[in-house]
């Protein structure tokens, strides 16, 4: 219920899941962006490997995390630029993408981060996972490596107060731009 090492602490869910655990179709790959408590839950994790078996995409760094707390879960670390062939015509880019990493208080940055670009027989997605705009040039990079893209996901949310989340987390006018 908290995006957090702490049952008692820490960003608490507002809403229940859009689908329940029960309904889901069968998983094959999960994407898992970077190490924060809200992107890399490993007991929902754990539960989709009993459940699934699924393999696991991630940057470096964060499979550690996640074998540390379940052996079974099939993680795979990639690092930047690194594409991964998924299957089924399917394949993942991990890209930068402005964000940064840390589980505790100290290991900051001590595993990577990613957006991914996905190639798909219907084109190409971008997924872009926490990340601030800046100055844009990131995307601009992604675009011209990776273009033309079908569609860019871009996530808008946690961007006040601007002075401190500007670097960390894109407002509506960033993800306009």
């Amino acid at each position: 219920m908290r995006a957090s090492p702490f049952s008692f602490a820490g960003p608490k869910r507002h809403n229940d899941p859009g689908i329940a655990f029960e309904k889901l179709p069968k998983i094959d790959v999960v994407l898992v962006s970077h190490g924060h408590y809200d992107h890399l839950d490993v007991a929902t994790l754990s539960k989709l490997t009993s459940a699934f078996g699924p393999r696991v995409v991630t940057p470096l760094g964060n499979d550690i995390t996640m074998r540390a707390s379940d052996t079974a879960i099939k993680a795979e670390a990639f690092d930047w630029y690194q594409r991964v062939e998924l299957g089924n015509g399917v394949a993942a880019t991990l890209v930068p993408t402005r964000h940064w990493s840390a589980r505790g208080l100290f290991d900051r940055n001590k595993a990577l981060w990613a957006s991914f670009v996905l190639e798909t027989p219907a084109g190409k997605l971008y997924i872009v996972c926490d990340s601030g705009y800046g100055d844009g040039r990131h995307f601009r990079r992604v675009a011209d490596a990776h273009g033309p893209l079908r569609l860019a996901i871009l996530p808008i949310g946690a961007y006040e107060p601007r002075w401190f989340m500007q670097d960390q987390h894109m407002n509506p006018e960033d993800a306009v731009k």
